[in-house]
């Protein structure tokens, strides 16, 4: 198997780059935590396998979110959380319950 080429994060600005390390210091989501520090570290000439070494992440996620970045910039580093199984009870129905369960059980 041949080796892969080198994947570096576009040339950030310096705007940019105190951006990303107010995100990598202040995030409270750690998905988008990882992903900055990603960015960040491969913006710093870091390769793909010292990355993948030093965050414990695999060499196709490292790849996935610099290609991201390049791609979208800023929105790269933000999680896109899909919505999940649709609700199965309508909001009539889920109100009903709620008042059922708030009612005393003497009555």
């Amino acid at each position: 198997m041949g080796r892969r080429p080198s994947v570096f994060v576009r040339p950030v600005t310096m705007d940019e780059g105190r951006k990303l390390q107010r995100i990598s210091r202040g995030a409270k989501d750690p998905v988008r935590l990882r992903r900055a520090i990603v960015v960040l570290m491969s913006a710093q000439g870091q390769t793909v396998k010292d990355i993948t070494t030093l965050m414990q992440v695999g060499e196709d996620y490292v790849r996935d979110v610099i290609h991201a970045f390049n791609e979208r910039g800023f929105d790269a580093p933000d999680p896109k959380w899909s919505g999940g199984r649709p609700r199965m009870i309508s909001d009539e129905v889920r109100e009903h319950i709620c008042l059922i369960a708030r009612t005393s059980p003497a009555d």
